[in-house]
């Protein structure tokens, strides 16, 4: 924890859980890990590129994928008709590292 925070009380850290929420959720299955697995090596898929190198329909990916936009792990940018994603992890990354210190520092 930065040296010039006050020390987390346990309702922070609650707090901090609550936030992280969405994320735990959306990587807690295994197809959502794939997702972002596959953005992690490519710049940017589209709903079809991701269907054609995973074993689930269109509109399970499609699913996957509102759940990930949801918990704020993914971006989306819409190019003509076409929805192509890429990984946006910074807000997550950041909550979950304020959840850590958090519990380091309350929890021990």
């Amino acid at each position: 924890m930065s040296a010039d925070l006050a020390p987390a009380t346990l309702e922070d850290v609650e707090r901090s859980f609550r936030a992280c929420a969405p994320v735990f959720n959306a990587l807690g299955d295994r197809y959502r890990q794939d997702i972002v697995m596959l953005l992690a090596q490519q710049e940017r898929l589209n709903v079809t590129q991701i269907a054609e190198r995973m074993p689930l329909s269109r509109p399970a990916i499609s699913h996957h994928l509102k759940v990930l936009l949801q918990a704020g792990l993914i971006g989306m940018d819409r190019v003509s008709r076409e929805n192509f994603y890429q990984l946006s992890l910074d807000k997550a990354l950041a909550d979950m590292r304020r959840l850590v210190e958090q519990a380091e520092v309350s929890c021990s």
